[in-house]
């Protein structure tokens, strides 16, 4: 299941990314190579109504000057280009916008829509374009010889309760784990020197590492446990509307393969986190 759809960190922070400067790598090949059969032309998709919402940045929020901006936005109409078809962006508030799309009032939900039981049954969803994986973080001299089977006995922040704390749980169980409210305060529990690591979720913690670039730093790989995770940002189409969903799946692919998908990736994001 996708992890549920939160608020990412500062508001603000989505506006300094478009001037901060491209650090990242490229993306991971998340969609499905398969798609890349199902032509687009061989169904009837005349245009595709994207819905989203304007509080979710660096996704989907508005600008100074009110513009709907973000990765999402640019990846929505880079899809209909793609497809060749026309292409149109509405803006609801996140508690209503599901319910939009199973009104058909749009043909997709790009918005960070929660995969879960009760969605699955009035929704189909796309292929992942965008994982989620967990990672660890340290101070900038201790990330470079980071090594997680050194971790007996080190003190690793992360947010009670959560799924990156079953994981440390599951997988290394050596690792003396210290519970915090919230990922904000075990990242700057890394700062301050309280522990050693942090352990959470890349993304935020790529906004986080983004604000202050001096003090740390990824430490290792990124791991990938859609079980614990999440699998990730996928677009949501009504029940049984296929013709939509082959259409953004073989979108997808070929924006992974023309680089376009990178591209964007590394303009919204560009401490990365994979």
């Amino acid at each position: 299941m996708i992890a549920a759809r939160r608020p990412l960190l500062w508001g603000a922070l989505a506006l300094s990314l478009l001037a901060a400067p491209a650090c990242a790598q490229p993306l991971p090949y998340h969609a499905d190579p398969d798609a890349r059969e199902i032509l687009p032309g061989a169904v009837s998709v005349p245009a595709i109504r994207f819905l989203t919402t304007a509080d979710f940045p660096p996704f989907n929020f508005r600008d100074g000057e009110g513009e709907l901006i973000g990765f999402n936005i640019d990846l929505a109409r880079r899809i209909c280009t793609e497809v060749n078809v026309a292409c149109t962006i509405q803006a609801w508030p996140w508690d209503q916008a599901a319910n939009a799309l199973a009104d058909s009032q749009g043909d997709a939900l790009i918005a960070g829509l929660a995969m879960t039981p009760d969605n699955g049954e009035r929704f189909d969803f796309s292929a992942t374009y965008l994982a989620l994986p967990g990672r660890f973080v340290a101070q900038r001299e201790a990330a470079a010889g980071f090594n997680p089977e050194a971790l007996a006995g080190r003190q690793v922040a992360v947010r009670a309760g959560g799924s990156h704390e079953r994981f440390l749980e599951r997988y290394l169980p050596a690792a003396a784990r210290l519970g915090f409210d919230s990922e904000i305060a075990a990242l700057e529990a890394v700062r301050d020197g309280t522990a050693d690591f942090y352990f959470g979720d890349a993304m935020r913690a790529a906004f986080w590492l983004n604000d202050d670039p001096g003090c740390c730093a990824f430490a290792g790989e990124a791991y990938f446990r859609p079980h614990l995770f999440g699998e990730g940002l996928t677009i949501a189409v009504p029940a049984g509307s296929d013709p939509v969903r082959h259409a953004i799946d073989w979108a997808l692919v070929r924006l992974k393969e023309n680089g376009t998908l990178d591209e964007l990736y590394l303009r919204w994001f560009p401490v990365g986190f994979y």
